[in-house]
């Protein structure tokens, strides 16, 4: 385990203690009919911390095996997040589903974490044109991240 990603594990798993059972309570009609200023409902917000969680967890797993630096999409450039949204039609499904699966992604996602190659951390993602991020930078951005979709969930529920 790396000392500097413990508070970021830590405070992974400390919102979803927090969140899991508040997101499971809410109406149907604050989840889909609210909308931020990117036009997204909260579980549309939720689901793209879904997708935030996979991505993530694909780029540490290939950082850590794969070319130095790596070639791999950005599903959240050029509005592509959209489309992850839309296409997979987080509007339409089981809240209940997309709640367990931002518990177990996220959770999952810390376990993988605690567990990096202390020795890969240098290795690098290209994030966009001219854009490196290392797997050090990306893992502890990730709570930042993770902390702004939250922000914008509680927001929206008042």
């Amino acid at each position: 385990m790396i000392n500097e990603f413990i508070p970021i594990t830590e405070g992974i798993r400390n919102l979803v203690a927090q969140w899991e059972t508040r997101l499971s309570a809410l109406d149907l009609g604050i989840i889909v009919q609210r909308k931020n200023c990117q036009n997204r409902t909260v579980r549309q917000i939720v689901g793209h911390m879904i997708d935030s969680a996979s991505n993530n967890l694909h780029r540490i797993v290939h950082l850590q095996y794969g070319t130095d630096p790596l070639v791999f999409p950005n599903y959240a450039s050029e509005g592509n997040n959209d489309r992850w949204i839309a296409i997979q039609n987080f509007q339409e499904e089981d809240w209940d589903l997309i709640v367990g699966l931002w518990v177990y992604s996220n959770l999952h996602l810390a376990h993988v974490i605690d567990n990096i190659d202390p020795t890969k951390l240098d290795r690098r993602w290209i994030a966009a044109s001219n854009v490196e991020e290392t797997l050090s930078d990306m893992v502890i951005d990730y709570l930042r991240h993770l902390k702004l979709h939250i922000g914008e969930v509680e927001e929206l529920i008042g």
